[in-house]
């Protein structure tokens, strides 16, 4: 009886945090389908502007692994953008602290993300994308804090700058 009931609890649970993100997925821009970003460069030209921990992040999806270094505890006034190309993505004041080993944000600047269905890893999630030149950034989830958006940005630090106020 109490397999059954884990058993059953396990798959409910699974099944509403697909659904929450497929909530997130009717936003998905069709930009990520075709390529059509105002910023174009060749892998040539992004490996030598970017580190390699950068190019792995930004252009080959990749993920830093969790800490609480680099943006992580920064919580000073500003404005964060794509460490690619410079475009503002999140301001300061929707940074929270989220014990998850990664920046995170509760809401991004308008326009500035798009939204793609991420099934890697056996995992269906959403990636964050920079809507200007196409860097990955991250991922969104719905565990954020509820007294806001409910939303929590997950961001690579790798694939972000803080630009001081």
């Amino acid at each position: 009886m109490l397999k059954r009931f884990l058993l059953l609890f396990l798959i409910s649970s699974i099944g509403c945090t697909s659904n929450s993100q497929t909530k997130i997925q009717k936003n998905m821009d069709k930009k990520t389908e075709t390529n059509e970003f105002t910023l174009k460069k060749t892998d040539a030209e992004w490996k030598e502007i970017l580190s390699d921990q950068e190019y792995f992040v930004l252009r080959q999806k990749g993920t830093d692994r969790p800490s609480e270094g680099g943006y992580t505890n920064v919580f000073e006034k500003g404005t964060y953008v794509c460490r690619a190309c410079k475009t503002p993505l999140f301001a300061s004041k929707s940074k929270y602290k989220s014990h998850c080993g990664w920046p995170s944000f509760d809401d991004a600047l308008d326009g500035k993300i798009i939204f793609k269905k991420d099934t890697s890893h056996g995992m269906i999630r959403t990636e964050i994308i920079c809507a200007t030149c196409g860097g990955h950034l991250g991922h969104i989830f719905d565990d954020g804090p509820k007294n806001t958006t409910g939303k929590r940005y997950c961001v690579n630090t790798s694939s972000i700058e803080f630009v001081k106020e």
